[in-house]
């Protein structure tokens, strides 16, 4: 699918960038990318 985060890249990026944060588990890391998405626009559709 498009534009959806890819969890892969973001634990490479957080091991990168990131070496003293903990890495958010993969339900962690789509619920919060799931908010992310609904919360902003309001029940937006486009």
């Amino acid at each position: 699918m498009i534009g959806v985060p890819d969890y892969d890249t973001y634990v490479a990026h957080m091991r990168r960038h990131h070496p003293d944060r903990a890495v958010m588990t993969y339900a962690e890391f789509f619920n919060d990318r799931l908010q992310a998405r609904y919360r902003a626009g309001g029940g937006r559709c486009c």
